[in-house]
């Protein structure tokens, strides 16, 4: 039998954590039976172990084997859809309460890696870099929003500002958001796991669950045991699989792609990003990029359906890469990945409950990193009978892509094609 492995990303060689947990065998009873030890899994276990829970964690593969382990490792506040579009489809009283907690997720990050000591190179400081007119009143817009909304540490940036954070010529201001920032992702994920084990906590590697049963128990059945437990959160997103059917057909798996540099000398890192902060550009298929702890380039952005070879996701992101880089031509790449995320029809994360007791969440859309944190809180409260913020999430409809599972990737790929040729010509 073959031992799981992370994806060959630089994430993966640089971790802290490079131990293997046991498979689950046998039968066993817990309070709590999480599937997945990624992000919404880990927070959501956490926050119940933190209340004296007994929980139990079934990974498929290995702790933040999926999008947990290899996203661009950059907090951004909201959600994939922001609070204005919320209120105006779905009413002022959803959208104010889905404001109220827009911004949780990141305090979530910080509290928990504040009191477990995870080491995972957690730097403040996070820019939305706009490359027309457009776009930088549109971050205007964004910035008055999210101030009606309690934010305030937010800080326009112009032409000439924003070049004492950025070294490229591509961008005419931006908006920094001070409490945005940037971190090893499978760092934190892997230290998230461990500090669940600190509090009693049970993660089991190389299990991946083959059914769920409902009944007033469920039962979570893998391929050598079962966990029997009073409550379920199902929390695999995009790496689901067709477990649940119900919960497939009503998101898309898509993939981003990340390449990371060769170390970079002290004074190249100071000409790219002069304080630190990660940077994000504002368009529909939008470049993201910060310094790695050893100072690469992390650079990463587009959409894929289905995997693709290193050698392709260089060829597709490095001419972005240079593009507002262009000092690194000569520079070498030494990784270069791609890692699945969910994406919803109304691009709006998907929680709920199938029976009395399987809950779930997924469908992040691409602003998962802290919403996955705050998913793992409002499904714990409500496990825990505080259900308000948990039905607040309920309430947002989850429609299935239309098309069905033949013609969902070739209808989604043609609107991510017209919203990126809309970027280009600056509409």
């Amino acid at each position: 039998m073959t031992t799981p492995q992370h994806t060959a990303s630089y994430y993966a060689a640089s971790a802290n954590d490079q131990g293997i947990r046991p498979s689950l065998a046998g039968d066993i009873t817990s309070d709590i039976c999480i599937i997945g030890a990624g992000y919404t899994g880990l927070s959501t276990a956490i926050h119940l172990a933190e209340s004296g829970f007994k929980v139990t964690v079934l990974e498929g593969s290995k702790v933040g084997f999926g999008a947990s382990g290899r996203n661009g490792g950059q907090i951004v506040h909201s959600y994939s859809r922001d609070i204005d579009f919320i209120e105006k489809h779905y009413g002022k009283e959803v959208g104010t309460e889905m404001g109220k907690m827009a911004f949780e997720g990141g305090s979530i990050i910080r509290r928990i890696v504040k009191q477990y000591n995870i080491d995972c190179g957690l730097k403040d400081g996070g820019i939305f870099a706009a490359c027309t007119e457009k776009q930088l009143r549109e971050m205007e817009g964004k910035k008055a929003l999210w101030e009606a909304h309690g934010h305030t540490q937010l800080e326009m940036l112009d032409a000439t500002t924003i070049k004492d954070h950025v070294g490229s010529d591509r961008y005419v201001g931006g908006l920094m958001d001070h409490s945005g920032g940037h971190f090893h992702p499978l760092n934190l994920v892997q230290g998230e796991a461990k500090a669940l084990e600190s509090l009693g906590g049970v993660i089991y590697e190389d299990s991946k669950v083959l059914k769920v049963v409902e009944g007033a128990k469920a039962k979570v059945i893998t391929a050598n045991g079962s966990v029997t437990a009073d409550f379920v959160v199902v929390a695999g997103n995009a790496y689901l699989d067709d477990l649940i059917p119900k919960l497939q057909s009503k998101a898309i798996p898509c993939g981003t792609q990340i390449i990371t540099t060769e170390p970079l000398t002290a004074e190249q890192q100071k000409q790219l990003l002069p304080k630190d902060n990660c940077v994000e550009d504002c368009n529909y298929l939008l470049d993201y990029f910060r310094l790695s702890q050893d100072g690469r380039l992390i650079y990463g952005g587009g959409v894929t359906y289905g995997a693709r070879e290193p050698s392709r996701i260089e060829s597709k992101i490095r001419p972005n890469m240079l593009k507002t880089f262009p000092q690194l031509k000569d520079v070498k790449v030494d990784f270069a990945w791609t890692g699945n995320f969910l994406l919803t029809l109304m691009r709006l994360p998907q929680v709920g409950r199938i029976g009395s007791n399987i809950y779930y969440s997924q469908g992040y859309s691409g602003h998962g990193l802290t919403c996955t944190h705050l998913a793992g809180k409002v499904l714990s409260d409500a496990i825990q009978g505080q259900a308000q913020r948990y039905d607040v999430f309920a309430s947002l409809p989850q429609y299935p892509f239309p098309g069905g599972r033949t013609l969902r990737v070739p209808l989604t790929a043609m609107g991510a094609a017209f919203y990126n040729l809309r970027d280009k010509l600056g509409f």
